[in-house]
């Protein structure tokens, strides 16, 4: 089991970034967070992230912001195979710790996954 950040876990062109935009059909979020998903037939999750000037201010706390993100991302993405995620940063996120961070990533991770459970196997039924 691989817990590197390779290319092929990204969304990586405008293109990628726009289907999930236009189909996400999975939505989870805290204040500071949203977590938008869509289905993908790669077998494996992939990942972009928006994390905005506008409601991150400092460029180090939006570095601090996408390596947690992806830090949980990785630990979490085998048992979210075949979606596509963007995450993007709201207001506010730059006032939590790294441990709040963390706990809301891991909880939205989690919820993800549930969610993306439960509507995958809906279709197929």
């Amino acid at each position: 089991m691989s817990f590197h950040f390779e290319k092929s876990l990204r969304l990586l062109n405008a293109s990628e970034y726009q289907a999930v935009f236009d189909e996400s059909r999975l939505k989870v979020s805290t204040a500071e967070l949203l977590f938008l998903a869509r289905k993908n037939d790669l077998g494996r999750a992939r990942l972009g992230l928006v994390i905005a000037k506008k409601n991150v201010r400092l460029s180090v706390q939006r570095n601090r912001v996408k390596r947690v993100v992806r830090e949980t991302f990785r630990l979490h993405q085998y048992k979210l195979q075949g979606i596509d995620i963007i995450v993007l940063a709201r207001r506010g996120l730059s006032d939590i710790d790294n441990k709040q961070l963390h706990e809301a990533c891991n909880q939205l991770w989690y919820q993800l996954e549930k969610r993306a459970e439960k509507r995958f196997r809906q279709q197929e039924g």
